[in-house]
Formats: structure tokens, C-alpha cells, sequence
């Protein structure tokens, strides 16, 4: 009978910490020193339009362009586009604490940039894993893949890759938002999934286990498809007896890989971050905010330089914009 009373008091007292508990977060800052935030908000300032302004270069001069109507480049345009999502769920928070100087964020505006920036990342080596079939087709069975890559098939692809990215990503935060919340103080610049899940008050194992299951999984089979492919295409070129055939393969594949090995480092030091107890909190804020500006910067420029097609067409679309301007 004791031990009920008990139970049905610890129960209510949780209830009202609970039901007590702010709506809005206090985030942890970027402590600099005061000559240094408006610098560090140009920048971040800076930095959000460049991205944007590649990234939409990519993505029309894609969609402008019939000729590059094609399976790699529909498949290529989904990268922009995620990229857009991640910054756009980063930096317009980030330029508002450092001009405002505001750490507070409301919870439901937090969990939709939380779940934006997740959504982001594994949506990123997703589409890289797909590009990396339509390339394995492409250069290891160059007569069928016109017909196995047919735009019904890419739209197949494209959306299973979304399919499942929102898939993982929502489990991941139903089984966040089902927790009760007894904090308020994040203990990141920004949110997401590991810094919401240490402001519960409740056991988080289910969690725990379900995030580290979404790493191995998607990290074994991303890799596993990876590596098989590129074996593969490595084989297939060091085959082929055309010498202009072997280099266009291996640049296309050069620099889907640059990307991709650049996302996958980047992504494994963030998630090692939050394993170190000892990585003093500045360091864990940089390599998590690194993670969320250097690929969405870089990879429509190397696309854009690497890729002949693209960069023609681009450079062919502002000639044509300078001369009509200047005619």
C-alpha cells in the first residue's frame, strides 16, 4: 500500500515538473567575444547566401537545360535541394542568436530544425548512394542502362530514397516526442536528436538503441553499396580498352567520391564527438556546425568544376545573361 502511494506521488510530482516546464529552450551560445560577433554574423551571413546561390545555380541550370534531362543529373538534382533544407534549418537561427545575441528558442520551432537538420544529413548519403548505382549501371553495363534506367525507374529511386529518409528520421522523433521533458538548457548551438534526448526525464535506452541501430545499418549498407560498386567500376574501367571512355569514368566517379568521403568524415567525427566526454564543448559545437556548412558549400562547386556538362551549360547560361544585359 506504501510502496503505491509512493508510486502514484513520484508519478505526480512528475507530472507537474512536466507540466511545468518551459516551451521555450535556452541554447548553448558560441561564447564569443563581443568584437568578434558581428564579423562572425557577415560571415555566417556570407556564407548562407553562398550556398544558396550555387546550390540554386545547380539546381536550374539542371532544370533549364533539357539536354541534361538525364537519369545522373535528375538523380544530382535531389542534392541541392537537401542541401537547401539543411542550411536553411541552420543559419537563419544562428545569424539570429549572433546579431540578437538570443539563446532562446521556442520547443516546437527546435524539434522542426532538429528534424530538418537529420533529415538533411541522411538524406545526403542516400542520394550519394544512389547516384553511385546509377553510375555503377552507367559504366558497368553501358548497353542496358537505357533501358534499366528509364525516368520511371529514377522517379522509383528518387522516391524511395525520400520515402525512406522521412521514414527513419520520423521514428526517430516519435520516439523522442513520446518522452516527457524535465529541461530547458540544450547543450548545443543548435538542436537536434542527442541534445533534445538529454532534456528527458526518463529512461532513453529504446532511443539509444533505435539511434545507434539507424547509424550501423545505414553506415554498413551505404558503405557495403559503396565499396561494392566502385570495385566494381574500378574493374570495369582498368577492362575497357577506350582510353577517353576510362576518363570520363573515373572523373565522374572521382568526384562523386571526393563528396562523399568528404559528408562521411565529417559525419563520423560529429557522431564521435558526442561519444568523448572529455571534447570540450566549443570543439563538439564546431564539428557539428562544420558538418552543416562545408558540404552544402562544396559540393555544388565541385559538381559545377568537375562536371563538363554542368559547367558548360552554366557558363553558356550567364554569357547569355551578360550579353542581353549589356545589348
Amino acid at each position: 500500500m506504501m510502496a503505491d502511494v509512493s508510486n502514484a506521488s513520484k508519478e505526480m510530482m512528475l507530472e507537474t515538473h512536466f507540466s511545468n516546464v518551459s516551451s521555450v529552450l535556452i541554447l548553448q551560445g558560441f561564447s564569443l567575444p563581443p568584437y568578434s560577433v558581428i564579423p562572425a554574423a557577415l560571415f555566417a551571413s556570407l556564407n548562407y547566401m553562398v550556398i544558396l546561390f550555387c546550390n540554386l545555380v545547380l539546381l536550374l541550370t539542371i532544370l533549364l537545360n533539357k539536354s541534361l534531362h538525364q537519369p545522373m543529373y535528375l538523380l544530382l538534382l535531389n542534392l541541392p535541394i537537401n542541401d537547401i533544407i539543411g542550411s536553411s534549418a541552420l543559419f537563419p537561427q544562428v545569424i539570429n542568436e549572433l546579431l540578437l545575441d538570443s539563446r532562446s528558442i521556442q520547443y516546437a520551432a527546435c524539434i522542426t530544425q532538429a528534424f530538418l537538420i537529420h533529415i538533411y544529413g541522411t538524406g545526403s548519403v542516400f542520394i550519394l548512394t544512389a547516384m553511385a548505382y546509377d553510375r555503377y549501371v552507367a559504366i558497368c553495363c553501358p548497353l542496358q542502362y537505357g533501358t534499366i534506367m528509364t525516368n520511371a525507374h529514377v522517379m522509383r529511386i528518387i522516391s524511395l530514397v525520400w520515402l525512406c529518409n522521412l521514414f527513419v528520421i520520423g521514428v526517430l522523433f516519435f520516439l523522442l516526442l513520446r518522452l516527457p521533458r524535465c529541461g530547458s538548457r540544450m547543450a548545443h548551438s543548435y538542436c537536434d536528436n542527442p541534445s533534445l534526448l538529454r532534456l528527458a526525464c526518463t529512461d532513453t535506452t529504446v532511443n539509444n538503441i533505435y539511434g545507434l541501430a539507424l547509424v550501423v545499418v545505414t553506415q554498413v549498407a551505404v558503405l557495403g553499396i559503396i565499396f561494392c560498386t566502385y570495385i566494381q567500376i574500378l574493374v570495369a574501367c582498368f577492362r575497357s580498352k577506350r582510353a577517353d571512355t576510362k576518363t570520363k569514368a573515373l572523373q565522374t566517379c572521382a568526384t562523386h567520391l571526393i563528396v562523399f568521403l568528404f559528408l562521411e568524415c565529417l559525419g563520423l567525427f560529429t557522431i564521435i564527438s558526442y561519444r568523448i566526454p572529455n571534447l570540450s564543448s566549443e570543439t563538439r559545437r564546431f564539428i557539428g556546425v562544420s558538418t552543416m556548412i562545408f558540404p552544402p558549400t562544396v559540393n555544388p562547386i565541385i559538381y559545377g568544376l568537375k562536371t563538363k556538362e554542368i559547367k558548360d551549360k552554366t557558363f553558356t547560361f550567364f554569357r547569355s545573361k551578360v550579353i542581353k544585359s549589356g545589348g
